[in-house]
């Protein structure tokens, strides 16, 4: 994992139709309160993952609500289902900004979903906070990014499985749902394995669709490419729903941790709550948090969540987490500018710090992405995860891979004078290629 000084270094070297308009405490004139859009599949493939994001949001802005609101005004939450539809997404974004004019969006989870909404957000100069780990290559003005960028999920997680603390691997099973962020991601994945001398022919790369369900085939792959004498693990990037009969196909052919690990970047205490994990202990997530973690704050927000769902077995995890750290920076922002104008929200998000659920504070970094700690976790019976591996700080994301050759020259900075996404060093201008 690279050190949080060259991150330092490389960051600064510049200098349907509604699902329901839900709202917290009594009705009031429009003028009266602040709109906040969430935007999150409640239906299709992605609901398992997303509705939980949706509930979060709610009770964060009735919490805020209970303290006076923001601005000396209430915060009315108007939530949309985009209905695991990528261009719905685009669609829902624009009726949430034009139409209901929401002061920020609080939204996605795939990454096809969140370049489905891009556009919209700098034409309309709205502010959108993104939840979720994703494939990096991307900083948009208009884009807060409180999940994992690969240098804060993926590159540690293949790192601990190459060590002797996670099994020593040498042959690598990349399996993906068929979409942008498993591609980079794995493109990524592939480059730093090479780098670090796995041979060519110790990658194993496999895509299926959103919503696959026979995993048979597949699973034998994977079973048949361990099966060489090298220590192999699978790194998943399987999103949404398909987690559920792939890990019960692990399961069906015998494959135990021990045998072939998993490490899924996708795959939270929700997932598992569908499933009977006595066959996936000790298979292995990374995320930047765990419901586990033993916390006075994170003890604080479980009982909240709780409180407010009215069911002690709703589990909570790594996305909701992002949520509460950026809706607080949102508010943070808002109280410091004085107003919810999205332009000079964007201003004072920068440098903004909030606690994390882990025992630290979490900053918003100049490339719109927050310093996050990396946690690997390993599934236990009761679908918990027990922290295996913990960096010892917090380690800021890193949006430009250094491993990709149209990347490794490009930084992000949005503070004036620079005020660029994809700056490159190398010839001093700004709009440099990239990978997506």
């Amino acid at each position: 994992m690279r050190g949080s000084f060259s991150t330092i270094t490389k960051m600064f070297s510049a200098g349907a139709v509604t699902a329901g308009l839900l709202m917290s405490g009594p009705a009031r004139a429009a003028d009266d309160t602040i709109k906040v859009g969430i935007l999150h599949s409640l239906s299709g493939t992605m609901a398992i993952s997303e509705t939980t994001l949706k509930d979060a949001m709610l009770m964060l802005i009735d919490e805020q609500n209970a303290k006076g609101g923001l601005l000396g005004k209430k915060l009315e939450a108007v939530v949309v289902d985009p209905a695991s539809n990528w261009p719905l997404f685009a669609e829902k974004a624009r009726e949430l900004i034009s139409k209901d004019k929401v002061a920020a969006v609080f939204g996605c989870w795939t990454s096809v979903s969140r370049k489905s909404v891009l556009p919209v957000f700098s034409e309309l100069d709205n502010i959108l906070f993104y939840p979720v780990q994703y494939e990096g290559e991307e900083s948009e003005r208009n884009v807060f990014y409180t999940g994992a960028a690969p240098n804060q999920q993926a590159i540690p997680a293949v790192d601990y499985l190459m060590s002797e603390d996670g099994g020593s691997v040498k042959r690598w099973v990349l399996e993906g749902t068929d979409y942008v962020y498993p591609r980079t991601t794995n493109k990524i994945l592939e480059a730093y394995l090479k780098a670090k001398g796995v041979a060519a022919e110790d990658i194993m790369v496999n895509y299926t669709p959103f919503g696959f369900s026979d995993w048979q085939t597949e699973v034998a792959a994977i079973k048949k490419f361990g099966s060489a004498g090298k220590k192999t693990a699978v790194v998943s990037t399987v999103n949404g729903d398909a987690n559920v009969p792939f890990y019960k196909e692990l399961g069906n052919q015998g494959i135990k941790a021990e045998d072939i690990p998993v490490m899924a970047f996708s795959v939270g205490e929700e997932e598992l709550a569908g499933l009977d994990t006595a066959p996936l202990v000790g298979h292995l997530a990374a995320w930047n948090y765990f419901q586990s973690i033993d916390t006075p704050e994170n003890a604080k927000f479980i009982a909240d969540w709780h409180k407010f769902i009215k069911n002690d077995k709703r589990t909570t995890n790594d996305p909701m987490e992002a949520h509460y750290v950026g809706f607080n920076m949102w508010v943070k922002a808002v109280e410091k500018a004085g107003t919810t104008d999205p332009d000079k929200v964007i201003d004072a998000v920068i440098g903004v710090s909030v606690p994390n659920l882990t025992g630290g504070y979490s900053t918003m970094m100049p490339n719109h992405h927050i310093t996050k700690p990396v946690l690997i976790g390993e599934i236990q019976a009761d679908g918990q995860f027990e922290t295996v591996s913990q960096t010892p700080g917090l380690v800021m994301g890193d949006e430009w891979s250094d491993y990709l050759a149209d990347s490794k020259d490009l930084i992000s900075d949005w503070r004036a004078p620079l005020s660029c996404g994809n700056f490159n060093v190398a010839t001093g201008k700004c709009g440099g290629k990239g990978t997506n």
